[in-house]
């Protein structure tokens, strides 16, 4: 099956994108328009936000759309705002780890539990990738950043255990290691009525990967492709696995 052809969807004045070289985010950026142009959605009826940080700007500037970027940790909450007022239009959160996870953790918990009708979708690289490569809520346990130079002391943070403790019904994780299966559940993910989040892991090689042994793209894609494991709701809930690995798939 060919490609779609994402260059409708994108402001070409643009490109190319601010993103360093190697950055998993421009997988990212093209799994989601892909997803769209299978989805059946409006985009001219859709709204994108972001917060601040690497992945805010995915949708904007780049998406020939209407986008808002907001303030650190808030783009759910304004997000929640425009649903409200407009109902008729889809609405897209597109963030970072940061963003949702550590800032905003807390609107992203009360999406979930409210079911509120907006997808979600996280790119995690692990790291705050813009301001220094500080260690995140989602920064494994043991690794390096400039803020743990001997190691992480720390448990990270399992996102998507979290939204679906906190009530969500459509909870998935992909890779951009594996970009045909994160299409396919961001494609899912539009097209479910009510809270639905996705966790699409990408990579950091300026941050993340040269702290951690990994400064290349081609060895941080290497090291996902051998620390993903495919499961579902009961394994992700119930079934730990060994530190360094973890579950891929849909959850919910």
């Amino acid at each position: 099956m060919p490609l779609p052809d994402i260059r409708k969807y994108l402001r070409l004045e643009t490109m190319p994108t601010p993103f360093c070289r190697g950055c998993g985010h421009g997988i990212v950026m093209h799994c989601i328009l892909a997803a769209i142009d299978g989805s059946g959605i409006n985009f001219d009826k859709t709204v994108f936000v972001s917060g601040i940080g690497c992945a805010a700007w995915i949708p904007s500037p780049h998406f020939a759309a209407d986008t808002l970027h907001t303030t650190h940790g808030r783009p759910i909450a304004f997000a929640t705002g425009i649903k409200l007022f407009r109902p008729d239009l889809d609405v897209v959160v597109i963030s970072g780890d940061g963003d949702l996870a550590s800032i905003g953790g807390n609107h992203l918990i009360h999406a979930a539990r409210r079911n509120t009708n907006l997808t979600v979708i996280m790119a995690d690289n692990r790291v705050y990738g813009m301001t220094g490569g500080q260690v995140a809520a989602t920064t494994p346990h043991g690794r390096n950043t400039a803020t743990t130079p001997q190691g992480n002391p720390e448990r990270d943070f399992n996102i998507c255990r979290l939204v679906i403790s906190a009530g969500a019904d459509y909870v998935a994780r992909e890779t951009v290691a594996a970009p045909k299966k994160l299409t396919e559940v961001i494609n899912g993910a539009l097209q479910y009525e009510g809270f639905s989040f996705v966790e699409a892991m990408t990579i950091c090689p300026t941050q993340y990967g040269r702290m951690n042994n990994t400064p290349t793209a081609a060895e941080m894609i290497e090291a996902l492709k051998n620390s993903m494991v495919r499961g579902n709701r009961q394994d992700l809930l119930t079934r730990p696995l060994p530190e360094g690995k973890f579950y891929v798939g849909r959850f919910v």
